[in-house]
């Protein structure tokens, strides 16, 4: 039986740093696990740390908030209080025993960047059973970019936005020398400076959106101030880069050969609907990003209730300290709805905080309470960001019968046309079981919120909340080997997943 830890965190972004420090300050025993090689999550992802030189760091908002937890996290190990699992995910999540979760964990590279993973984690096995026991868990997933197909985005030099910024920040490396980057969102402001100050050359920022939609709540957007102070920034950055930005228009195709070489773009009316022209721009590189959507493989295997937050998204629902509806099961940062990474830090430390008072560990009320104030400000920020930056309603007119939706199954549009009306597929799950759309290596992370989009359009009406789950529910939150599988069965011979992943193994 491997050692029990009083707390498993999963992540080692802002949310799981500030959980797993703050957790283990208390007194508790913490197994923190981490798919990346070092600290620091998407948002503070950077350059390996025995190879780092002067300015490797620059744009990082944020960067002495990090730097603080990665001490602490450094301290915490070096004392045995926290047991920092880098260089693995978790695959599966158990409980096999009551009060005790069992995490199954997998290298997710070989050799790790930065920092040395051990092989064994408070005494677990090695090989296929490599397991982390806890009494409760605080998931911190993170999420990714968010993605809408459009004609030609299956092209060489087409990346979502965050995968162009991941190549710079944590490898110094240009995905492209002439850029357009393009979707919604404030996100595509750090991406474009960041590419610019590289030394790539920026052709234009393309914005579907206006910039008055912050208007709509402005309570909301003076919520938290130094939102302000970045946005101010990043102006400066974009005029001093000469960064053309354009406002209400969106690329209505990708064009090339064998890769990128211009994108069409349009104005559009606020629905997006094309309101102007088309022109065309030369570019080797186009970013992506329309928002983001939260990680959710291991809060869904658990069986957590969830809700559509104000960006489209499906989140999980918690509770003022953090609590998911399953017993034991902290959640914080993005998978309860994307708001930044201060949010996220916020909402770490109050789940370490809760967990500590619920176990009668010293826990201090009014830092708790501060923690919560903190928190209804950013999430009231991030509605309103997110009411200024919406996925445009009319996107799906954008798309021909060609566009590929699911790359990794080569469906078109045309397929998911023929599924709903010739078919009589009017949900995602059908449209999914008839046209295979989330059924190939990715298993819907890239096309999912798109397919249950063109779904509900198709059946003329909103997308619900189990329309966002079923695309975004898996048996296994990873590929593993069959080694790993096989090391499942129990006595009988019978696999030992959870009820509601077998449910959903066995519906296909």
């Amino acid at each position: 039986m491997p050692y029990t830890h009083d707390v498993a965190v999963v992540g080692a972004g802002p949310a799981g740093l500030a959980a797993a420090v703050e957790s283990a300050e208390a007194g508790l025993a913490v197994a923190l696990i981490d798919g990346a090689g070092q600290p620091g999550g998407q948002y503070w992802r950077h350059y390996d740390e025995s190879h780092a030189r002067p300015g490797d760091h620059r744009g990082h908002h944020g960067w002495p908030a990090f730097t603080r937890l990665r001490d602490r996290l450094d301290a915490l190990t070096a004392a045995g209080r926290i047991h920092y699992l880098p260089g693995h995910q978790v695959w599966l999540i158990t409980r096999d025993d009551p009060g005790v979760f069992t995490l199954r964990v997998t290298r997710s590279f070989d050799g790790s960047a930065g920092r040395a993973a051990a092989e064994v984690i408070g005494g677990t096995g090695t090989g296929p059973n490599r397991e982390v026991a806890a009494r409760a868990l605080i998931l911190c997933p993170g999420g990714y970019d968010r993605q809408l197909p459009v004609p030609g985005w299956d092209l060489p030099g087409v990346m979502a936005a965050g995968g162009a910024q991941a190549l710079l920040k944590g490898h110094r490396t240009l995905a492209g020398k002439r850029a357009v980057v393009a979707g919604t969102g404030p996100f595509l402001l750090p991406v474009a400076t960041g590419l610019a100050r590289a030394g790539a050359s920026l052709a234009a920022v393309v914005e579907a959106n206006g910039t008055l939609g912050w208007l709509r709540d402005p309570l909301g957007t003076v919520a938290v101030p130094g939102k302000g102070v970045e946005a101010l920034q990043y102006a400066a950055l974009m005029a001093r880069h000469r960064i053309p930005y354009r406002r209400r228009t969106v690329i209505r195709e990708i064009l090339g050969e064998n890769r990128v070489e211009a994108v069409r773009i349009a104005r559009v009316d606020r629905e997006g609907r094309r309101a102007g022209p088309d022109r065309e721009i030369a570019a080797d590189l186009v970013a992506l990003g329309w928002g983001f959507t939260p990680s959710l493989e291991l809060p869904l295997m658990l069986g957590v209730d969830t809700r559509k937050d104000t960006d489209g998204s499906l989140v999980v629902v918690v509770d003022d300290l953090q609590r998911s509806s399953v017993d034991g099961v902290y959640v914080a940062g993005e998978a309860t709805g994307v708001g930044g990474a201060a949010l996220a830090v916020a909402e770490g430390r109050l789940s370490a905080l809760a967990l500590s008072a619920s176990l009668r560990r010293p826990a201090t009320a009014a830092v708790a309470g501060r923690l919560q104030r903190a928190i209804r400000r950013g999430r009231r920020f991030a509605a309103a960001m997110h009411r200024a930056y919406p996925v445009p309603g009319a996107w799906t007119e954008w798309l021909s019968e060609s566009t590929l939706v699911c790359r990794c199954e080569e469906v078109s549009y045309g397929d998911l046309l023929h599924a709903c009306h010739d078919l009589g597929a009017e949900d995602p799950r059908t449209l999914k079981m008839l046209a295979r759309p989330g059924m190939g290596w990715c298993q819907g992370r890239i096309c999912g919120f798109a397919s249950a989009e063109i779904a509900s359009c198709l059946s003329r009406r909103e997308t619900t909340p189990e329309d966002l789950r079923s695309l975004s529910t898996r048996s296994l939150a990873f590929p593993v080997t069959l080694g790993e599988l096989a090391a499942l069965t129990d006595d009988t011979g019978r696999p030992r997943l959870n009820p509601a992943s077998e449910a959903t193994t066995e519906r296909g």
